[in-house]
């Protein structure tokens, strides 16, 4: 509508132009070349602009004669980009559903067309990744690492093809050079991890400090790297700088009260220093949130040579804490039965048996063979209870990627991501079906705090629990022998007091299913 009433507008302004001359008539002389021309004002206007659209239509031809090879040339390099792009667009549709025949086809038309376009470059990478070419694809990604617009995504490619050929400081080279070009979350990460899996500590707490200072990361996630780097570094020095591991091990627990470890390492170290009233406070108010057996640990071990009885003390004070937990049950347990005090063991133990959870743990059938093993040596009820853990509930340990292991490690072994370990229980490839106590046990269970029974010959613990530790013994075999097997087995199990051994890694397994005679026979 307003086009029109401008059209409009210029066309009544010409003609009133017009009509305007056509009211003052007037003549022009024009004297050229010797002649001598006479007309009306109206005419000599008409041919002026008769003259120029002359003129006009005489430019307009020279220029497109002039500019028709550029133009034909601009002609030809549209058709051969819209055919470039169309092929780009089916090769990445190609190469993301796995058609690498088509992908092929696809890049080598894209690159027949585009040339060494940034996106026909990323295009022929996927495709020789997909073929397996890993060569070719470090060779293009080296090409777009020499490019200014696509050097990030080149450096990013040579990495990953460095830690697929497992070239552990070719992949650290690229992610720092990206990470000095732009603050990019896979190099950070990359740089922490090259660190964290070298046991770099300090540099790895530094790569999580540049993290958070270019907001990679979030506070509470630095906080959590933090801690566990300090842990990891912390239990290295415990030894030779005892006061340093301290410090980093308060820090860690400061940064992360959550992280079993890093608490376990404090109260430890500042046992070791005879600040017992701060470790126990210390151990106190993480085990309120997080009951382990590592910490009751350290917190009945705070006092060396203390007797059984004040040891028991200790486990009862965890009790209170968290009385509901099945980590304080097992924890008194094993402390009454070091002291003898056979009928609190029976309680803390009943109330496990008795709780909702109908199977019992693969340490609580331990702890219990330990009791039957110190109160009244019945070998039938002790291979019984043995042959329970090995189809007993599997109890909590520290898994990271499908790996359990009895030590908490910074890293996981298996991926060498940080913090991978969670307390947790693992899973159970095969699940054996719940199965009520035996009858035969029952009556003598209660039967147990009525006997009057001599104190225990304490035997030697052997240095570490092998597998065949666990398996019953056979009839004919050495009282001795069997008793000794039977302790190691049970001391063996994670978070009861015994002698430091080497830290074992394993795969998850299953026990073998060994019922043992009818302890009635």
């Amino acid at each position: 509508m307003i086009r029109i009433l401008v059209a409009l507008a210029l066309l009544g302004g010409v003609a009133a132009a017009f009509a305007w001359v056509a009211d003052r008539p007037g003549e022009v002389t024009l004297v050229w070349l010797g002649q001598h021309y006479e007309t009306s004002v109206a005419v000599a206007l008409a041919g002026l602009l008769g003259a120029a659209f002359v003129l006009m239509l005489l430019f307009g031809l020279l220029r497109f004669i002039w500019r028709l090879p550029s133009r034909l040339a601009q002609s030809s390099e549209r058709r051969r980009r819209r055919k470039g792009r169309a092929a780009l667009a089916r090769g990445m549709i190609a190469a993301g559903a796995g058609d690498l025949r088509n992908a092929n086809r696809a890049a080598e038309e894209a690159g027949r067309h585009l040339g060494a376009d940034p996106l026909v470059l990323m295009l022929q990478a996927q495709t020789a990744q997909l073929s397996g070419d890993r060569t070719g694809a470090e060779a293009i990604f080296g090409k777009m690492a020499e490019r200014k617009d696509t050097r990030v995504l080149g450096l990013r490619g040579l990495h990953a093809e460095a830690r697929r050929r497992g070239d552990a400081l070719a992949a650290q080279k690229y992610a720092e050079q990206a990470h000095r070009i732009a603050p990019l979350p896979w190099a950070g990460q990359a740089v922490l991890d090259h660190h964290s899996n070298t046991a770099n500590w300090t540099q790895a707490i530094a790569a999580v400090e540049a993290n958070l200072a270019q907001r990679l990361i979030d506070r509470p996630t630095a906080n959590r790297q933090r801690a566990v780097l300090l842990t990891a570094l912390a239990g290295e020095t415990a030894e030779k700088e005892p006061t340093e591991a301290l410090r980093l091990a308060r820090e860690a627990a400061d940064l992360a009260p959550d992280l079993v470890p890093a608490v376990a390492l404090a109260g430890r170290l500042l046992g070791r220093r005879g600040d017992l009233r701060r470790a126990a406070k210390l151990i106190e108010k993480a085990w309120k949130t997080a009951p382990h057996p590592d910490l009751a640990k350290v917190y009945l071990d705070l006092r060396p040579g203390d007797s059984t009885a004040d040891r028991l003390t200790r486990a009862r004070h965890l009790e209170k804490l968290v009385p509901a937990d099945p980590e304080s049950q097992l924890t008194v347990a094993r402390a009454a039965i070091d002291a003898l005090d056979f009928k609190l063991a029976h309680l803390s133990l009943d109330a496990l048996l008795s709780g909702p959870d109908p199977r019992p743990s693969v340490r609580t059938c331990l702890t219990m063979a330990a009791l039957v093993e110190a109160e009244t040596d019945n070998t039938g009820l002790i291979r019984e209870w043995l042959s329970r853990a090995s189809r007993a509930a599997r109890d909590k340990a520290w898994v990271a990627d499908g790996v359990v292991s009895d030590q908490w490690s910074p890293v996981s072994p298996v991926t060498g991501k940080l913090d991978a370990f969670r307390w947790q229980t693992p899973p159970e490839r095969l699940s054996a079906p719940v199965e009520p106590l035996p009858e035969a046990i029952v009556p003598e269970l209660k039967l147990l705090e009525a006997e009057p029974v001599a104190a225990p010959v304490l035997l030697e613990e052997p240095a570490a629990a092998t597998p065949a530790a666990i398996d019953a013994p056979a009839a004919d075999e050495d009282a001795s022998n069997r008793l000794a097997a039977i302790r190691a087995a049970a001391k063996a199990a994670p978070g009861v007091a015994h002698a430091p051994r080497k830290p074992d890694v394993f795969p998850l397994v299953t026990a073998p299913d060994d019922p043992g005679p009818d302890p009635r026979g």
